[in-house]
């Protein structure tokens, strides 16, 4: 080829950079795993699974709770599940990272918004291990994922406040069970089973369902709950996130997971107004989608779904 034909193709080459933009760019050299979101989900089918940084899933179920935690070490974990409707979407999304095996499956309460799509899930995937707290209820919705869970041969790790859960071999990450802390409760969504998550310097809370009594149990018996990123409990509804506690957390990002026009007014204004006035950003999956944060165990940062 001669010297005009290089030169030619060089300044196409660097024209077609200054057209996609530095990140785009950035995104095409580096083979980045996550695309556009162009199908729904946005995942890259050839993308080998290989983790290197810890990544948090918020998963957009609507109304309901999933999140895909992503550990350095390559081992996963999911809490929570969505409602039934949700089951399929779940699998999809959890298949095209390149998964066909869940270590942990946690389950923080037995209400259908959290457990429903929990089903398919068990039946979709080779699981380590299933953790529930010892709460019962007499729904379908929990039945049927108890019959799912006796067909696979799997065994319920029951949980409470202190249980060990992850059981990686990376010493810079860190998973505590801050409850559920009494044995029984009036409200099944006390029995919430909350992780906080750390990973070198970043600390993520998981907040299931638990409301104020569940909130004042964990700041009494534990010195520090504070967090980068929330998972606001209870989508956001005034039964949880008291004062107190969310004064304590202090995250940088408070995240709601819930549906649009929900039938429930989540999340609500007053809630959502006092995380704010505790400096937190507030990320919701009804307006931003699915949202993923990637960190290095130093800094994080999120993608959303939608702008």
């Amino acid at each position: 080829m001669n010297k005009n034909k290089w030169i030619t193709l060089l300044i196409s080459f660097l024209m077609c950079i200054s057209f996609c933009g530095c990140d785009e760019f950035d995104r095409f050299m580096n083979g980045d795993r996550y695309d556009h979101y162009d199908d729904g989900y946005g995942y890259n089918d050839n993308y080998n699974s290989q983790v290197t940084e810890l990544n948090s899933h918020y998963i957009d179920v609507g109304q309901g709770d999933c999140e895909l935690i992503e550990f350095p070490d390559g081992q996963t974990m999911l809490i929570d599940a969505g409602p039934a409707e949700s089951g399929d979407k779940i699998v999809k999304y959890i298949k095209r990272l390149g998964y066909d095996y869940i270590d942990y499956v946690v389950a923080t309460h037995p209400h259908s918004d959290h457990i429903g799509g929990m089903k398919k899930v068990i039946n979709s995937f080779g699981i380590g291990e299933i953790y529930m707290p010892r709460a019962e209820t007499t729904t379908k919705t929990y039945e049927e994922l108890l019959k799912a869970i006796r067909q696979k041969g799997e065994k319920i790790k029951t949980t409470t406040a202190g249980t060990e859960i992850y059981k990686g071999n990376d010493p810079y990450v860190k998973v505590e069970t801050l409850a559920p802390n009494s044995s029984q409760y009036e409200e099944l969504n006390n029995y919430s089973i909350v992780l906080k998550i750390t990973y070198g310097k970043v600390r993520l809370l998981y907040m299931g369902d638990a409301e104020v009594l569940s909130e004042q149990e964990i700041l009494n018996k534990y010195d520090d709950v504070s967090a980068d990123v929330v998972k606001v409990g209870h989508h956001g509804s005034n039964t949880s996130s008291c004062q107190e506690f969310v004064r304590e957390v202090d995250p940088q990002y408070a995240i709601f997971s819930l549906g649009k026009d929900n039938d429930y007014h989540h999340p609500h204004s007053q809630i959502v107004q006092r995380w704010k006035n505790a400096g937190a950003e507030i990320l919701r999956t009804d307006q931003y989608g699915t949202m993923i944060l990637h960190t290095d165990g130093d800094q994080f940062d999120i993608d959303t779904e939608k702008e």
